[in-house]
């Protein structure tokens, strides 16, 4: 059993990683047509990125890599969390 789970775990952890650099790509795309309410609902890693980079004076490259690194660890973890709440409603629903 606790194969199982961690298997799920990480089936999740890998689909929350896609979902949330698609969800990154796709909000850097259209930010400029769309409120910050909008992008915050289905990409929190944009704008999370856009407060915590850090604004050294560094190289554009660094800087932009840490933009990145901050923006898909967050919404990976943000779509990690809404797949497995739905899961665990789907176990729920299908236990009873």
């Amino acid at each position: 059993m606790p194969q199982r789970r961690l298997l799920r775990y990480l089936l999740l952890a890998a689909l929350g990683l896609i979902a949330g650099v698609a969800a990154l790509a796709f909000a850097i795309a259209i930010e400029p047509e769309v409120s910050a309410v909008l992008i915050v609902l289905f990409s929190p890693g944009l704008k999370l990125a856009e407060l915590v980079a850090p604004e050294t004076h560094k190289s554009l490259a660094w800087t932009f890599s840490w933009f990145l690194r901050i923006a898909i660890v967050a919404n990976a973890a943000f779509y990690f969390a809404l797949f497995a709440l739905l899961a665990h409603f789907a176990d729920r629903r299908r236990l009873r």
